[in-house]
């Protein structure tokens, strides 16, 4: 049986699920270079190629149009069709969201639908399992809030419509700078300010906490040094115009515990200001997915809701699932191509 490929073009990764049979069986992250140029978007997918089977079918989620190398999001979605129609072929689906799957052309004429859909091809999948709940993909860099309500996904589309409705929060658990959160933090016993520069990323917080799984994060430190929880104690000292000599670790871990604190506690402010909007029954879960769903374990009951995993919902390879939680929206689109034909 042919395979299907689902792709998600992101900004910062370039994630494949391929599904045979009706199961996920492999899934695989490839991290796009950090550069001003379009070419990290080809050089991601010319190491993914070869991973697909002969014959394959392709189906594609993005939100790489959004990235500063192009001058709009329409310019973006333009290059990623043409990029990924001259490599996989003119039967490439391109996921509209609600235009549903389109040609290559007709991608290219409706930007607006295509550009950063892939949240919506993995609400759509969601609701035919559980079609009330708050879907929460905690990723690198951002965070999609889904209030799901009687079967259909959220109100905004856009990402412009999703920042105003809080249903995109744009924060995630690596690549986001630490002062993203607050201006001040306490430490040694008083309230100081913090630098407004990239020393640390959320990625140092969650290595601290012992939180973030070890490969979840592909990039350059902001000093380009190591990734142990000593290096990312030193990056953290420098926001608060430190060194990390100048207190044990577990000084630095509990200024970690202090910053994931304050992300948890928007996700947890957004959370019930989306279930209060839409009305989501007491029973109605919240549904994890993403590399930060730690985060949406947590988030379950503060919200006083069951958790369910994004995993559980799908039939997966037990080598993929891991994966396969990460990059719901490839998944997604695979499944839902699926469907289609």
């Amino acid at each position: 049986m042919t395979a299907i490929i689902g792709w998600d073009l992101g900004g910062a990764n370039l994630k494949l699920a391929q599904l045979e049979e009706g199961r996920i069986v492999s899934v695989t992250q490839i991290p796009c270079p950090v550069r001003q140029d379009r070419g990290k978007f080809d050089a991601a997918l010319e190491e993914a190629l070869p991973l697909c089977p002969p014959s394959s079918r392709h189906a594609v989620t993005m939100t790489g149009e959004l990235s500063d190398v192009f001058a709009d999001r329409a310019e973006g979605v333009a290059y990623l069709v043409a990029m990924m129609r001259a490599a996989t072929g003119n039967e490439t689906l391109f996921y509209g969201g609600r235009a549903g799957f389109l040609s290559a052309e007709d991608a290219i004429a409706r930007p607006l639908d295509v550009a950063s859909a892939n949240w919506h091809a993995t609400a759509a999948l969601v609701v035919r399992d559980c079609p009330s709940g708050l879907l929460a993909d905690i990723g690198t860099t951002t965070t999609d809030l889904i209030p799901l309500v009687s079967g259909r996904p959220a109100r905004g589309y856009t990402d412009g419509e999703r920042l105003a409705a809080r249903e995109l929060i744009y924060a995630g658990v690596v690549r986001t700078p630490v002062m993203a959160f607050s201006r001040t933090a306490p430490f040694a016993g008083l309230v100081q300010g913090i630098a407004a520069e990239r020393f640390a990323t959320m990625a140092d917080v969650y290595r601290l906490t012992g939180e973030l799984p070890d490969d979840a994060d592909p990039y350059p430190a902001p000093d380009l040094q190591g990734k142990s929880k000593e290096e990312s104690a030193s990056r953290l000292a420098r926001m608060l115009g430190r060194d990390a000599s100048e207190a044990p670790l577990e000084a630095w871990v509990e200024l970690a515990g202090f910053f994931a604190g304050l992300q948890l506690a928007e996700l947890v402010e957004a959370g019930r200001e989306l279930a209060e909007r839409e009305a989501l029954p007491p029973a109605a879960p919240v549904i994890g997915a993403g590399c930060g769903r730690f985060l949406a374990h947590r988030l379950a009951p503060e919200l006083g809701r069951p958790y369910r995993d994004f995993a559980d919902m799908i039939e997966v390879a037990p080598e993929a699932r891991e994966m396969a939680a990460r990059c719901a929206p490839a998944v997604a689109v695979a499944r839902l191509a699926a469907a289609r034909v």
